[in-house]
């Protein structure tokens, strides 16, 4: 369980840092905010990813 949801959560990683880099590319957004928005979003998926991941170890049980 925890290999697949590691590769799970690398995926969608992948995924919003590939559609917040064409997001600022569109936007021309300078590489200094650039930056703080992926370190921003990064954190928030990151914490998504977690919780998601103890409610699905809970539920298991």
């Amino acid at each position: 369980m925890t290999i697949v949801f590691s590769i799970y959560g690398l995926f969608i990683l992948f995924v919003f840092n590939y559609l917040i880099l064409k997001l600022c590319l569109r936007l021309n957004i300078k590489t200094r905010r650039q930056n703080g928005i992926f370190r921003f979003s990064n954190i928030m998926i990151l914490i998504l990813l977690i919780t998601s991941y103890v409610d699905v170890l809970n539920a298991a049980n």
